[in-house]
C-alpha cells in the first residue's frame, strides 16, 4: 500500500517551517512567517488530487524519519496508536511501526505537520532548499522525495517523480553493471579456460612424445628378451639332459639307501618289542602300587564318610573341659547357662565359622529367608545387593564355594554382578527355592560339608536327612555385621 494522504485545505494554520526556513514553537508545533502569507503546498496540490505512488526507497525514508522524531513529540501530540511505537528501541521503531506510521501519516495532516517541523529543523540547509522548491543537484534523490513528501512546497509531486526516476536509474545501472560484471567473469573464465587447455594441449604433447620414447625401449627390450629366451631354451635342454643322467645316478642310489632303511626297520622292530616287555613290566608293578594306595586311600575315606553319616553328629558347642567345668567346678562372676543361653549359642557365628573351616565345604544359602529376618525395611533389589555383597566377603575370606538362592519372581530386577567365589541362582517357574536348596544338596558327593543357611524348619530337616549342616539366618546376619 503506498504512503499516501489526500491534501486538506482545511487544516489548521500550522506550518511545520515558514518560507525563511525560522523553526516554530515547539510547544505548540506552529511556526510563524510572514503576515498574510499563504501555504505553498495548496498552489500546486488540490484537494482531490490523489498522491503520487512512493518509490519503495522513499517511503522506507520517510517512515524512517517519522520514526526518529516520534520521541521528542509531547504525548498529547503523539496519535494514540503511535504512543506504543514511540516506546520501541531505535532499530525496531521504523521495522515494527512501519505500517501504523504509514497509516497516520496518510490520515492525520496535522501530526505529519508536527513531524515535518522536527525533520526540517534536523535536516538544515537541505530542508530549506526543499522548501523553496529546489534541491541541490547533490543532494540524494531519496532523502528530497521524502522531506518533500512531508513539507508539501510547491512541485513537490515532480521532486517526487525525479527521485523515482533517479532511483529506477540507479536500479537500472546496477542491473547493467551487474551483468557488465558478469560478462567480463565469463570473459576472464572463459581466458583462464583457454589458457589451462594450451597447458593441457602442451602436457599432451609432452606425453605422447614420452610415451613414444617408451615405446621404443619397449621394442628393444622385446627384442633382447626374445634373444634371452631363445638362449635359455637352449640352455634348458641341455639340464634336460643332464637331469636324466642324474635320475639314474639318484634311482641307483635311492634303491641302495631302501635296502639299508629295510634293515634299519627290522633293527628298530626288535627294540621296540625288548622295549614294549620292559614298559610292560613296569607298568603292571605301578599299577600294583597304585591300586594298593587308592585302595588304602579309599578305605580310609569310606570309613571316615560312614562314621559321620553313623553318628549324625553336629559340630559341639563345649569341649570335654566345659563339662567338668560345669559339673565339678564353680567359676566366679558367671551365672549357669539356661535354655535361653542355649539357644542363643545355636545362632552363634563361631559354629558357622568351623563349618567353613571344613575342607571343600559348601555354604548354601535362602535369600529372601535371610534378608527378610535381617534387614527386611529394605527394598528387594537393596535386600539382594546387601547379602551378595557380603557373602561375596565370606567366599573372598574363606575360600569356599558359596550359593545364594532367590525365589523367581523377582529375578529380572535390580540383580548386582556376583562377587568372585559367589554362586547367585532364582528358582524356575513353578519351583520353590526351598525345592532348589534340596537339589544342591543332593547333588553333592556324600561326605563333601554342606552348610545351609535357613531359618525355615521344613528346609533344614530336609537338608539335614541328605548330611548336610543347617543353621539358623541369625547365624549368618551376626557372622556378615562382625565383617
Amino acid at each position: 500500500m503506498p504512503l499516501t494522504e489526500p491534501y486538506d485545505d482545511h487544516l489548521p494554520q500550522e506550518d511545520p517551517v515558514a518560507l525563511d526556513g525560522a523553526v516554530g514553537n515547539p510547544d505548540d508545533n506552529v511556526v510563524t512567517g510572514t503576515s498574510g502569507a499563504s501555504d505553498p503546498r495548496t498552489d500546486d496540490a488540490p484537494a482531490t488530487e490523489p498522491e503520487p505512488t512512493l518509490p519503495e526507497p522513499v517511503r522506507q525514508r520517510i517512515v524512517t524519519l517519522t520514526a526518529a522524531v516520534l520521541p521528542t513529540l509531547p504525548t498529547d501530540e503523539v496519535p494514540v496508536p503511535l504512543r506504543r511505537v514511540a516506546k520501541f528501541a531505535p532499530n525496531r521503531r521504523a521495522r515494527l511501526g512501519a505500517p501504523v506510521i504509514a497509516a497516520q501519516l496518510t490520515a492525520d495532516p496535522l501530526f505529519r505537520q508536527r513531524v515535518t517541523a522536527r525533520v526540517l529543523a534536523d535536516s538544515g540547509d537541505l530542508g530549506a532548499a526543499v522548501v523553496e522548491g529546489t534541491a541541490p543537484a547533490a543532494a540524494d534523490p531519496v532523502e528530497v522525495a521524502a522531506l518533500a513528501y512531508l513539507a508539501r512546497p510547491r512541485g513537490w509531486r515532480e521532486l517526487i517523480d525525479a527521485s523515482g526516476a533517479a532511483v529506477r536509474a540507479e536500479a537500472d545501472s546496477a542491473v547493467v553493471a551487474e551483468l557488465v560484471r558478469e560478462a567480463e567473469q565469463r570473459a576472464t573464465r572463459a581466458e583462464h579456460d583457454r589458457a589451462v587447455a594450451r597447458v593441457e594441449a602442451e602436457k599432451l604433447r609432452d606425453e605422447l612424445a614420452r610415451v613414444r620414447e617408451e615405446l621404443g625401449q619397449l621394442r628393444e627390450e622385446s627384442r633382447q628378451v626374445a634373444r634371452t629366451l631363445r638362449e635359455t631354451q637352449a640352455r634348458e635342454r641341455k639340464a634336460t639332459e643332464l637331469l636324466a643322467t642324474e635320475r639314474g645316478r639318484a634311482a641307483r642310489a635311492s634303491a641302495d639307501v631302501d635296502a639299508e632303511l629295510r634293515r634299519a626297520r627290522a633293527r628298530l622292530a626288535e627294540a621296540e618289542a625288548a622295549a614294549g616287555v620292559a614298559r610292560a613290566s613296569a607298568k603292571e608293578a605301578r599299577s600294583v602300587d597304585d591300586a594298593r594306595l587308592w585302595l588304602l586311600l579309599e578305605t580310609i575315606g569310606q570309613a571316615a564318610v560312614g562314621l559321620r553319616r553313623e553318628l549324625a553328629l553336629d559340630p559341639v558347642d563345649k569341649l570335654p573341659a566345659d563339662f567338668v567345668a560345669d559339673a565339678f567346678a564353680e567359676q566366679p562372676g558367671t551365672a549357669p547357662a539356661g535354655p535361653a543361653a542355649r539357644a542363643r549359642d545355636t545362632d552363634d557365628p563361631a559354629r558357622l565359622d568351623q563349618l567353613l573351616a571344613l575342607p571343600r565345604a559348601h555354604l548354601v544359602v535362602d535369600g529372601y529367608n535371610v534378608t527378610k529376618r535381617g534387614f527386611g525395611e529394605m527394598s528387594l533389589e537393596q535386600q539382594r545387593k546387601r547379602l551378595i555383597t557380603g557373602l561375596g566377603g565370606i567366599a573372598a575370606q574363606t575360600g569356599d564355594e558359596v550359593t545364594v538362592v532367590f525365589d523367581g519372581a523377582e529375578r529380572m530386577h535390580g540383580l548386582p554382578p556376583a562377587p568372585r567365589g559367589v554362586r547367585v541362582l532364582f528358582s524356575r517357574k513353578g519351583e520353590t527355592a526351598d525345592e532348589l536348596i534340596r537339589r544342591l544338596v543332593r547333588a553333592e558327593p556324600a561326605g563333601r560339608p554342606v552348610v545351609v543357611v535357613s531359618s525355615d524348619r521344613e528346609v533344614a530337616d530336609g537338608v539335614r536327612r541328605h548330611g548336610a549342616y543347617p543353621l539358623g539366618a541369625d547365624s549368618l546376619l551376626r557372622r556378615l555385621a562382625r565383617s
